[in-house]
């Protein structure tokens, strides 16, 4: 029997072309290069704390993000077969509107580029199987900051015809003002018509005052907003989907949550119960419709969730919350690989390859892997 095929959908990139427009910034998000070191990344607000020399703010972006080569190394270190790559936060969405959607297509282009540039090398017959080589696809970043939502929805159709790309990845802010926005109706439409997987991600976290301020947030740097506040942004926007009817009226729409869902595998029956008990909603007498369907019906039918818990309780959590094994997925945060649990690995592996992942591997237009 052979060994697992192993397929990271979790591994971000910002590859040249983004560095270079990062490194043309003064505002933040901005990349900073101090001399004989490496590159800080400062990607939110309180990095940029003027208090702080310029060369110790943020944080450093080695060549595990922007090297390409170094990424394959990682995967054959590991075991990898393949990886799924994408943008890492904070995509586009701090551009200029003139300037999204110009952006968006050089930096998939890139992405499409980088992928085949990769497999070409490594199977220029493509004769070799999947287990026997290193194979690169990607997640695509969206113009979420264009003028009109029909820019974000050509970008999601002009991505179907680039062989490589398997998605999109986007924040938790859709074009500003929340995933349950109306106006995101179309962007919603074009990606169930395309039928392209969205990978969410979180990004802006919960306000310092969430955590006891900014004074507490200082004590104790990082671990606060993403141990807490990244897992509750991504509940609270799918919670915000939920609510506003997003998957009513888009009932095939498919989305990978980062983080295993955040805590959505441990509220959802809270979710529920307070959605049957809220007066507001039609349902008890209210005049808002509320959503038709149940929360466990859309985690087990529109969601899919990825591997990246750091323990074994929340593993099993996010598998019995999915609905089963096959609709978790394999991810591991390269770069932050030092912090990786062993146990994580391992019971990603054992994992039956879900239906889903098939697809991101061999669906494309001209038969290519």
């Amino acid at each position: 029997m052979s060994s697992p095929l192993i397929v990271d959908i979790h591994t971000h990139v910002y590859l040249p072309a983004y560095m270079d427009m990062l490194r043309s910034r003064k505002a933040v998000p901005y990349v900073h290069d101090p001399v004989n070191a490496t590159p800080r990344l400062i990607i939110l607000s309180s990095d940029d704390d003027p208090s702080i020399p310029v060369d110790e703010r943020g944080r450093p972006v080695d060549s595990s993000y922007w090297d390409i080569n170094v990424k394959l190394a990682f995967m054959r270190r590991h075991g990898i077969n393949c990886s799924v790559i994408s943008l890492a936060n904070p995509w586009l969405d701090f551009l200029e509107p003139e300037e999204a959607q110009t952006w968006a297509e050089r930096i998939n282009d890139d992405l499409e580029q980088t992928c085949a540039r990769v497999n070409q090398a490594g199977d220029p017959d493509n004769a070799r199987s999947l287990h026997e080589k290193e194979t690169l696809f990607a997640f695509g970043a969206l113009p979420l900051s264009a003028p009109r939502a029909d820019i974000v929805v050509n970008e999601i159709k002009r991505l179907k015809t680039l062989p490589h790309l398997r998605g999109v990845i986007m924040g938790t802010s859709g074009l500003g003002k929340g995933l349950d926005d109306p106006a995101l109706d179309p962007v919603w439409g074009a990606l169930q018509e395309t039928g392209s997987l969205l990978f969410l991600h979180p990004h802006y976290g919960l306000p310092d005052e969430a955590f006891g301020g900014a004074e507490v947030i200082n004590r104790y740097g990082h671990v606060l907003p993403l141990a807490l506040g990244f897992p509750l942004e991504t509940t609270i926007a799918v919670a915000r989907m939920l609510l506003a009817g997003v998957f009513d009226r888009f009932p095939t729409l498919k989305i990978l949550l980062a983080h295993s869902g955040g805590t959505l595998p441990f509220l959802a029956g809270r979710i529920e119960s307070c959605i049957h008990h809220e007066r507001k909603f039609v349902a008890n007498g209210g005049n808002i419709p509320g959503p038709q369907r149940s929360v466990w019906d859309v985690l087990q039918t529109n969601i899919y969730l990825d591997a990246v818990v750091y323990g074994t309780a929340g593993l099993k959590a996010a598998v019995t919350a999915a609905g089963g094994a096959d609709r978790l997925m394999f991810g591991m945060i390269m770069n932050f690989a030092e912090f990786f649990s062993a146990v994580i690995l391992t019971s990603a592996q054992a994992l039956t390859i879900p239906s889903f992942l098939h697809w991101i591997l061999l669906k494309t237009p001209n038969g290519l892997v």
